[in-house]
């Protein structure tokens, strides 16, 4: 393996993390569901929703304990917040019970598509990062928001590719191409509407950094396989990033070489 392949890392804030999958853990069909997918993806961090976990009444006992004994990283989030106010709060919450300055943040701005609330996402993160905390952004790929948050302090952006739970894909390719083009020394994690694996080979190979899952593992048949199967196309596709794709032609060209030719091409 060459000594690109040898050093790549994933960082962020300073921080090195083993894998560049980031694990959802909300909608597992049981927890040792959830703790095998864990196993099976290797990801570098696990979310937890910390309000919609405390609110739901019919999540499993032993949650947070299998969670920590999993020994991964937890990226707490703020997911279902619609207020500025509220994700703070949010995410002071987190801080005390995790003891951890990291935090994904999330704004809600429509109910029917979750797409993020940009100003109250652009003013959240300003807060946040005065308070110290590490913020990850849940954006779109809009290049102008992007450079907001950055502007910030947010150190990294997490733009969906499609809405939450749709799993569409990557619904403006040139976007996010765009995205990756004019920011390329911000870590880039897509967050949001991948439903199979080949979904985050592909933005991988676009030279994203890393890829945050949740309902493409969770909703599958066995999220544990497909755990595996994603943590697998990531990689690939990294690797395939760093190997330098051909470039794209318009025609075709013999990958063959040709020395003269064959007699039945040949005028008569």
């Amino acid at each position: 393996m060459s000594s690109a392949l040898a050093a790549d890392a994933f960082t962020l804030y300073g921080q090195t993390f083993a894998s560049r999958v980031l694990l959802g853990t909300s909608r597992y069909p049981s927890l040792q569901s959830l703790a095998e997918s864990i196993e099976q993806a290797r990801p570098g961090m696990v979310t937890v929703a910390l309000r919609r976990q405390m609110h739901d009444q019919t999540a499993e006992a032993g949650f947070f304990d299998m969670l920590v004994r999993q020994g991964v990283p937890l990226l707490p989030n703020t997911a279902g917040c619609q207020s500025v106010d509220e994700a703070i709060a949010t995410a002071h919450m987190a801080r005390e019970i995790f003891e951890t300055d990291w935090i994904k943040l999330e704004t809600v701005g429509d109910d029917y598509t979750l797409q993020p609330d940009p100003i109250a996402l652009v003013e959240a993160a300003t807060r946040l990062v005065k308070d110290g905390f590490k913020v990850l952004p849940y954006c779109t790929e809009d290049l102008v928001i992007g450079r907001r948050l950055i502007d910030a302090g947010c150190e990294v952006l997490m733009p969906w590719g499609a809405p939450i739970g749709s799993g569409k894909g990557i619904v403006n390719p040139y976007g996010l191409r765009v995205l990756r083009e004019r920011l390329p020394d911000v870590p880039l994690i897509i967050d949001a509407g991948l439903g199979v694996p080949s979904h985050a080979c592909q933005v991988m190979e676009w030279g994203f950094d890393g890829v945050m899952l949740n309902t493409a593992v969770s909703q599958s048949t066995l999220p544990p396989v497909m755990a595996r199967a994603f943590a697998q196309a990531v990689d690939a596709g990294r690797t395939a990033f760093l190997a330098g794709p051909m470039a794209e032609r318009d025609s075709a060209e013999a990958s063959t070489p040709v020395v003269g030719m064959p007699f039945w091409h040949q005028e008569s």
